[in-house]
């Protein structure tokens, strides 16, 4: 593992705090008038899920955990459980749906995610970054409407509402960014 100043935090890195795995979720480096700079980090537990807001100055070290990846397919979902299988070994690992947050309905069956590992234990789960989806719920083309930067409202397939370009309509298939949950390209 590896010590890293406290204003080198980045969203995504796994930090040993506390005695516990934490992922940061959200870091703001604030410089306040009087006083030096430090890291505003939200964390997530990544054993019981719990939040965690801590500041760190830049003279602070923390222990960055470098996790394990490997890719696993979506089995199936049963009381709030999602099964992997892993793709090599075909051993199965369950996960509580809850890591995905917002991202759930974008896991489809069969998809490919990447299960992160600490010493054999599966700890978190990441989606691909980009995934296809069907509009099922959208406006019309309103004929000259060329305004820039003009989005209509859309329910896609999975009950997830985004924003898409006015040219885009109904029973189309479009590209959705896993970790912004907007629009990106049509499929």
């Amino acid at each position: 593992m590896a010590k890293i100043n406290g204003n080198e935090i980045r969203i995504g890195n796994v930090l040993e705090h506390n005695g516990g795995l934490w992922a940061a979720v959200k870091v703001d480096h604030v410089k306040p008038g009087k006083g030096g700079a430090f890291a505003q980090v939200e964390m997530r537990n990544l054993r019981n899920g719990s939040k965690l807001n801590e500041r760190f100055r830049s003279a602070d070290k923390v222990e960055k955990v470098r996790l394990e990846q490997k890719d696993q397919q979506f089995l199936y979902e049963t009381d709030g459980m999602l099964t992997f299988m892993d793709i090599e070994t075909y051993e199965q690992i369950e996960l509580p749906a809850e890591l995905l947050g917002d991202c759930r309905p974008f896991l489809q069956d069969g998809m490919i995610a990447v299960i992160e590992f600490h010493e054999e234990e599966a700890l978190n789960a990441r989606l691909p970054q980009k995934v296809t989806c069907k509009i099922v719920e959208t406006e019309p083309v309103v004929k000259g409407q060329t305004a820039a930067n003009s989005f209509k409202p859309a329910i896609l397939d999975n009950g997830v509402r985004v924003m898409v370009p006015p040219f885009v309509g109904q029973d189309e298939d479009i590209v959705v960014n896993t970790e912004t949950m907007e629009y990106s390209e049509r499929a």
